[in-house]
């Protein structure tokens, strides 16, 4: 499943948050989007889940433009996302945040328990605590909840905005592991981080997001060791 951005732009009022932005993302691959803090990452992601409305451009999924589904039809046709901050609903247990993902889709509570079990194996923290209000959870186990949540929406494509923020190094090398295992099971990640460094080396592919506008396009690696980026991103010169 292939998902195209051409010549996207995104408006707050007045002022241009997105400004043209074209991306590719192929099946399978993990692509990353890095940039400073308002460089329009977070903009970006909630116009292709459906969350914000473009003044021009397409997002093409599947061959077909997507723009006049709505948010939750954008979830049945295969895009889920975890987002900024996590937004799981603290009052509510575990076991209920993630029967939340399934909610659009109708499901059979055998089909549920049998995502429940996927959803367990990579986290298995969220099994020890199912019956736990969300609220009451680590952040690392807080971010687990979120992208397990978007999983059990049996995502073809799955955004990711800044799930190592405000993490430990040990809870950010875990859940980078878990992305990778994620991305091994068939599911495209585009992945919005300012954690660079694990982004880049985490991913096929990566664009860098400036004020708006896609400055630089390459394969990960050759971001990874290239000095401008090494500076500007990663705190290191050449």
């Amino acid at each position: 499943m292939r998902l195209e951005i051409k010549d996207l732009r995104v408006a707050y009022g007045k002022i241009e948050a997105i400004k043209g932005v074209s991306i590719v993302v192929e099946q399978g691959e993990i692509v990353s989007l890095i940039g400073a803090n308002g460089a329009g990452k977070t903009t970006l992601l909630k116009t292709i889940s459906g969350l914000l409305n473009p003044t021009s451009g397409s997002i093409e999924y599947d061959g077909k433009n997507i723009l006049k589904y709505k948010a939750h039809e954008r979830v049945s046709l295969g895009i889920s996302q975890a987002p900024e901050g996590r937004g799981i609903f603290p009052g509510m247990t575990v076991l209920e945040n993630l029967e939340l993902g399934k909610y659009h889709l109708k499901m059979k509570k055998n089909d549920i328990d049998e995502d429940l079990v996927r959803i367990f194996e990579l986290f298995p923290r969220l099994k020890e605590r199912i019956t736990q209000a969300a609220g009451t959870l680590s952040g690392g186990e807080q971010q687990m909840l979120a992208i397990g949540r978007a999983l059990m929406a049996k995502p073809k494509v799955l955004l990711l905005d800044e799930p190592s923020m405000g993490l430990a190094p040990q809870m950010i090398a875990n859940i980078f592991r878990i992305i990778t295992e994620i991305n091994k099971t068939g599911v495209t990640i585009l992945l919005v981080e300012q954690n660079a460094q694990q982004a880049l080396q985490r991913a096929d592919r990566a664009y860098i997001l400036e004020t708006g506008n896609i400055v630089k396009e390459a394969k990960a690696s050759d971001l990874l060791n290239d000095p401008a980026v090494r500076e500007a991103y990663l705190g290191t010169g050449a």
